[in-house]
This record gives structure tokens, C-alpha cells and sequence, in this order.
């Protein structure tokens, strides 16, 4: 049976503790009995391999670190980010819709696919900002409360030269012991990306007081933005950008 995100963020009345970079966080109370977890992140170090890309050329990045909501809410404010899809990346075309993804057998994981001007924001800057607020990387087919393969943390590389950045990135966090236990993030290539449903997009710009956002994506937002101060952008890239 599947448990909707819809529905836990209906909820009142929530109690947990997330696992965060490097340990666990403590829950704050908030009125109703719910509860949040307190800021979460560390600015890890910038990439010692650097990616390299045309400049002039808008880029994209494809990644994966549990409910797509979160990871869009972050990358939307990121300078130099244009758009950021939620949708489903790791299966077929046949099976990217919410309902069977939502099953854990398609395949498919929760991802973000981010279309960025590089000139302002490099491949490898945008990984250092995934690793450092966007989700626990250590964990292996969870994030928070969401578990299945579909919330797996995942890098789906464009090429051979990202691919080539992050899984040296990933062996120099691992090396500095950045997280208490090993990353688990995988690096998925030749994946097909689909745009998710019209209403999981912009999901967390639109819905801040959603129970969901508030508990799981809220703190990450918080966290980039206090651990990237230069980086951030006070306007969100929105899929569906109101019309003038």
C-alpha cells in the first residue's frame, strides 16, 4: 500500500528525528504536536576536479535524493539555475507517472533534472551544494520518512565528463570522511528523464506550510541558504512562472 507524501502532509502530529549529514538532528515542537527538524547541512569542500563545460551553453544536471520536491524547492534558488523539473529518471516511459513509480518496482527514481548556465554555476558546484544541504547521502533507498528504491540518492550523468566529476567528488568526500558512514549516492548513466505531473511541479514554492515541506524540505532550503549565502537566489526559477 502505497502511503502518499499528499497525505503525510495533511498531518498533524508528527514526531521524528531525521538523519542528517554526519549524525542524527533533534525534533523541534511546533503548535498542533508537529514537529521539525532543525537546520540540517555542512558546506562541504568545493570539488578538487572541476568541471568543464562551453561556455555560453545552457547545461543540465540530473539527480536523485528522495521526495523530488525538496530537491527542486533548493535548486530553483541556486544563481544561474534556469529551470528545475521533478520528475522520474532510472526507468521506461510506460511506467514515469506518480502512481506506479510510487510502487517502488518501476525502476524509476524520484530526480530533478536542473538546467543551468555554466558560466554562473559549474556541474561540480552544483554537486557541492546536492551533497552539502539536499539530502542524507549515506542513506540507501530512503530519505526521511520515504523509503523504496524510487527515493534512492542517485546522480544520472548528461556524459562521461560528469559522470567522471562526480565520482571523483564522491571518492574525495569519502576520503576526507565528510559523513560518518560511507556515501551510497550512485552514479546512474545512460537514464531517461520524464517531467513529472503538472502538480508536483513548483511544489514546494507553492505550498510552504504543507506539513511535508515544513517537517522534510523547509530545513533544506534554510540550510543552503545560510551555507550559500553568494549562491542563492531570493526569486525561485519556477516551472509555471506566473504570466505578466
Amino acid at each position: 500500500m502505497i502511503v502518499s507524501k499528499f497525505l503525510r502532509s495533511a498531518a498533524l502530529g508528527w514526531t521524528l528525528a531525521i538523519g542528517a549529514t554526519g549524525g542524527l538532528l533533534a525534533t523541534v515542537s511546533l503548535p498542533h504536536g508537529m514537529a521539525y527538524a532543525e537546520e540540517a547541512g555542512q558546506r562541504l569542500p568545493d570539488a578538487a576536479m572541476k568541471s568543464s563545460e562551453a561556455p555560453g551553453k545552457l547545461q543540465t544536471a540530473t539527480l536523485a535524493g528522495g521526495c523530488f520536491w525538496g530537491i527542486q524547492g533548493v535548486f530553483q534558488h541556486v544563481k544561474g539555475v534556469k529551470q528545475a523539473v521533478s520528475g522520474y529518471a532510472g526507468g521506461s516511459r510506460e511506467t514515469a507517472n506518480y502512481n506506479t513509480v510510487g510502487r517502488g518496482r518501476s525502476g524509476h527514481a524520484e530526480s530533478v533534472k536542473i538546467t543551468y548556465d555554466p558560466s554562473q554555476v559549474r556541474y561540480d558546484q552544483l554537486l557541492q551544494i546536492f551533497f552539502s544541504v539536499a539530502l542524507d547521502p549515506t542513506e540507501v533507498n530512503r530519505q526521511g520518512p520515504d523509503s523504496g528504491t524510487q527515493y534512492r540518492s542517485a546522480i544520472f550523468p548528461a556524459d562521461a565528463d560528469q559522470a567522471k566529476v562526480a565520482k571523483a567528488y564522491i571518492a574525495q568526500l569519502d576520503a576526507a570522511k565528510a559523513f560518518s558512514r560511507p556515501i551510497a549516492t550512485k552514479i546512474e548513466p545512460g537514464a531517461t528523464f520524464y517531467a513529472a505531473e503538472d502538480y508536483h511541479q513548483d511544489y514546494m514554492a507553492l505550498n510552504p506550510d504543507a506539513g511535508y515541506i515544513v517537517v522534510n524540505d523547509a530545513p533544506k532550503l534554510r540550510a543552503f541558504q545560510q551555507l550559500f549565502p553568494e549562491r542563492n537566489s531570493a526569486e525561485p526559477a519556477l516551472v509555471n512562472k506566473p504570466k505578466a
